[in-house]
């Protein structure tokens, strides 16, 4: 009798303990497979920031050549063109956000560090980890706490903007948290930053057909917007971002617009708010029509910060000496070593008449040929006739010695190599060029500049012959 009951209790132990350890194998599975949200908030991952290396150090070592890819793949690149809504004609802001970006759970974004400010708030870089795909790199825009209800939606405008967008060389927006704080925009990590910052950092360490092929990227990009019916209204370097390849995407949508679809012009007309006045074309400051050729004003402005390594426009003139020498038809000149295709480029973008500029499109095809015959890009360019002298330019007629002169630009380091190459007086100096400088053992590329710019404006200032120097100004 006790024989059979313990087999039947026997039985019934080990049946038990099967099920115990399938449920407690069923549950470890399960948790496996489920995000970790536990690892670190996003919204309590906002108080604890890792400190992360510069951005220097992501940039890409190898500069030989050019390695960003200049003809995106067909299948990269959408063949039917939709056309931009613009996200201020809703009656509820809210709407558009919902209709044009995609809801993220904060649970699955890492903030990581953060690696600038905006007007609203930190710029963070952090991991999206989202099930079923790859974890990424990304960068987020926080709202910063106690914002209004009007930063909120203008914060999520531009979030609204960016997620109609689909281009190789416009920023991606991955998505956006509004159902937790802080409020987040979350896109694509770009590696290198603001190209304005990306280049001063790395003064004269690109060839020139990576420049080119940089503006090919950004014209690639704004020629996408443009056929969208989109003027972005702020395209300058600072609002271009660079990735580890020297892939340039244009992004900032915080002054874009829609070009209104029942006017004749294309324009977009507003009365008042800033405006970036050395990137933006005459007839937008006069009379506050915003084009797609007013785009290609900022463009041509955008060609130049590029061949200068991140120079400022137009110096440190103010905007209404800007605006008084562009009307009387002062042009940028050419920056060191630009080749004269691309100044002339620029020339066509700066025309005064609208309508004479080139579309962003032929802009395109125009470079897509130089990086074909680079042979083309290897005239250089020559300086142009001026008559107009920057206004805040030091007096250089009243310095009577080489070495009050190196002085006055904080260049007297230089004093020796000057006087040992003859240069004993000023109108020795003003016949200097940039071979002379390298000549004399001057190699740093920014004390070259502004040693130059200094000689030209003496040149302008005493009135010296333009057939045999260079100017500073180019009339078109």
């Amino acid at each position: 009798f006790s024989t059979p009951v313990g087999i039947i209790a026997g039985s019934i132990v080990a049946v038990i303990l099967c099920m115990a350890i399938a449920t407690i194998m069923i549950i470890i599975l399960l948790r496996r497979n489920r995000p970790d949200c536990s690892e670190k908030k996003s919204c309590d991952a906002y108080t604890h920031v890792i400190q992360y290396p510069p951005l220097e150090h992501h940039i890409n070592g190898g500069y030989g050549g050019l390695t960003m890819p200049l003809f995106p793949s067909p299948g990269s690149v959408h063949s039917s063109v939709r056309t931009y809504v613009d996200p201020h004609t809703y009656e509820d802001p809210n709407q558009a956000v919902r209709e044009f970006t995609r809801e993220i759970d904060a649970c699955h974004i890492i903030i990581e560090s953060v690696i600038g400010g905006g007007e609203f708030g930190d710029v963070c870089k952090g991991k999206l980890r989202m099930p079923g795909r790859l974890e990424m790199t990304v960068a987020i825009k926080t709202l910063k706490p106690g914002a209004t209800e009007k930063n909120r939606l203008d914060f999520l405008t531009e979030a609204s903007i960016m997620g109609q967008f689909d281009d190789p060389n416009v920023i991606f927006l991955e998505g956006v948290v509004t159902k937790s704080n802080p409020i987040m925009i979350v896109t694509e990590y770009m590696a290198n930053g603001s190209m304005d910052t990306f280049l001063r950092k790395n003064d004269g360490r690109f060839t020139i057909m990576q420049l080119v092929g940089m503006m090919r990227g950004i014209a690639s990009g704004m020629r996408y917007l443009s056929e969208m019916g989109f003027v972005h209204r702020d395209l300058a370097a600072r609002n271009i971002l660079v990735n580890e390849t020297l892939v340039c995407k244009v992004a900032d949508f915080g002054l874009s617009r829609e070009i209104e679809s029942d006017t004749t012009d294309g324009a977009y007309t507003t009365s008042g708010g800033k405006i970036p006045v050395r990137w933006t074309a005459p007839e937008a400051i006069a009379f506050r029509k915003f084009t797609s050729s007013s785009d290609v004003w900022s463009y041509g402005v955008v060609m130049w910060e590029i061949v200068s390594y991140g120079e400022r426009p137009y110096y440190n003139w103010s905007n209404q000496d800007v605006i008084k020498a562009v009307e009387k038809g002062y042009r940028l000149p050419p920056p060191m070593d630009c080749p004269e295709a691309i100044h002339q480029m620029m020339l066509d973008c700066w025309q005064k008449e609208r309508s004479h500029r080139p579309k962003l499109g032929q802009i395109v095809q125009t470079l897509d040929k130089l990086i074909r015959a680079p042979e083309l890009l290897q005239k250089q360019a020559k300086p142009r006739p001026h008559n107009f002298i920057d206004p805040s330019a030091p007096d250089m007629t009243s310095l009577s010695t080489v070495e009050d002169w190196l002085m006055s630009i904080k260049m007297e380091r230089y004093l020796s190599l000057f006087l040992s190459a003859g240069l004993s007086n000023m109108d020795q100096v003003r016949h200097v060029t940039v071979r002379d400088l390298l000549n004399m053992g001057i190699s740093l590329v920014g004390h070259q500049k502004k040693i130059m710019n200094s000689i030209q404006t003496f040149r302008a200032q005493t009135g010296d012959s333009i057939q045999q120097h260079m100017s500073q100004a180019a009339l078109v």
